[in-house]
Parts: C-alpha cells; sequence; structure tokens
C-alpha cells in the first residue's frame, strides 16, 4: 500500500511459505529471522515492517507522509506506528497462531481469547485518538488531518481483525475511518494485486 501511495517502480516478489521459501537458504541470507517483508533498495537490504515503512518516506519527502523532523507531530509518528508494529501487532499475532507459545490445544484456546480481549482495548484506544482527532466537515486520519505512514500500516491491522466478535468495523470512529482509506487508489491496488476484493475490512 505504502510503495503504491510512494509510486516509486518496484518488483513484488513472493515468498511461498507453504513450501517454506520463508526458511530457505537463499531467503535466509536476505532476512536471517525468516521473517517477512524484506524490502532490496539497491544495496541496501532491510527488514522490520516499521523500519521499512520509515525508509520509504524518508526516501521520499516531497510527498509528505511523515511530519517534519524535530516535530510533536513526528514524535507521534513515531509513538503509533511503534504501537502498532510493538503492542497490537504481536497481540494479533497471538490470537492468529497461539499453538506458538504452547503445546496444549486448550491453554491454546485461552490464549486466543484472551489475545482477543487484549485487542478489543487496544481497538479502543485507537478509537479514543480518532475521536479526538476528528473536526466536523474534515476527513480524520490517526495524526489528525493529514494522511501519513501510520494510515496503511493500521488499516492492515485493522483488516486482521475482521473475524474477531468484535471487528475494528464496528467502532464509529475506525468505521469511518476504513471506510474512507478504502476509497485511496493506492490501497485499491494493492488489494488488487491480492486478489483480494472489497470490503477490505
Amino acid at each position: 500500500m505504502l510503495l503504491e501511495e510512494i509510486g516509486a517502480p518496484y518488483e513484488l516478489v513472493l515468498v511461498d511459505r507453504e513450501s517454506d521459501q520463508h526458511h530457505s537458504e537463499e531467503y535466509l541470507t536476505l532476512n536471517p529471522s525468516g521473517r517477512i517483508p524484506v524490502l532490496v533498495d539497491g544495496d541496501l537490504v532491510l527488514y522490520e515492517s516499521a523500519a521499512i515503512c520509515l525508509h520509504l518516506v524518508d526516501s521520499h519527502p516531497h510527498l509528505n507522509l511523515a511530519p517534519p523532523l524535530g516535530t510533536s507531530q513526528r514524535a507521534n509518528m513515531y509513538k503509533w506506528l511503534m504501537y502498532l508494529t510493538n503492542t497490537l501487532q504481536p497481540e494479533l499475532l497471538s490470537y492468529f497462531y497461539p499453538e506458538r507459545l504452547c503445546e496444549d490445544e486448550l491453554v491454546a484456546v485461552q490464549i486466543k481469547r484472551r489475545a482477543e480481549q487484549r485487542v478489543a482495548g487496544m481497538l479502543a484506544i485507537l478509537e479514543n485518538a480518532l475521536k479526538e482527532a476528528s473536526s466536523p466537515g474534515v476527513q480524520t486520519y490517526l495524526l489528525g488531518s493529514a494522511y501519513s505512514v501510520v494510515d496503511p500500516f493500521l488499516f492492515m491491522l485493522c483488516r486482521w481483525t475482521r473475524f474477531m466478535d468484535k471487528p475494528a468495523k464496528d467502532y464509529p470512529h475506525l468505521s469511518r475511518y476504513l471506510s474512507h482509506l478504502s476509497d485511496r487508489s493506492a490501497i485499491k491496488l494493492a488489494f488488487s494485486m491480492e486478489g483480494i476484493e472489497a470490503p477490505y475490512y
């Protein structure tokens, strides 16, 4: 989504998890942790999603996908990007892969249930942040009135909640936010390449 937003040329390469390609010698040379994604930008090989996002926006400053350095808005961008990648995303991974944390099926069910409860609390925090940032008649993004790097990241994670008892779309401010973002051409193109049709969340 971010690459499409930037409009820079890129090649998307499938790493087939079903055939364990992410643990192949070739892939581990790029990312020794065997995780996805990896960005190869000339001689630079970069992994960790948040680092990739920051590199992309810093490499294309004219698009204003990040607030100016040294501003409170820039600090808030860091806060929300770290919150999404270090707090919400790991909890979502616990929800989807509870068996990674235990060997007992009943315990896995409990881990999944507790993870969903914690995700609900995190979504409530994001819902309140959007509520506080909103102004009548103005489209609200996570940093206020300007679309930024944190918005496609949040959109992705909100999509992951779609089968939960209370998904992101059930929160009124998050629902309006997701509806607006889903109209962005970059997001539509990214989902189209993945073979995913609307509704995206």
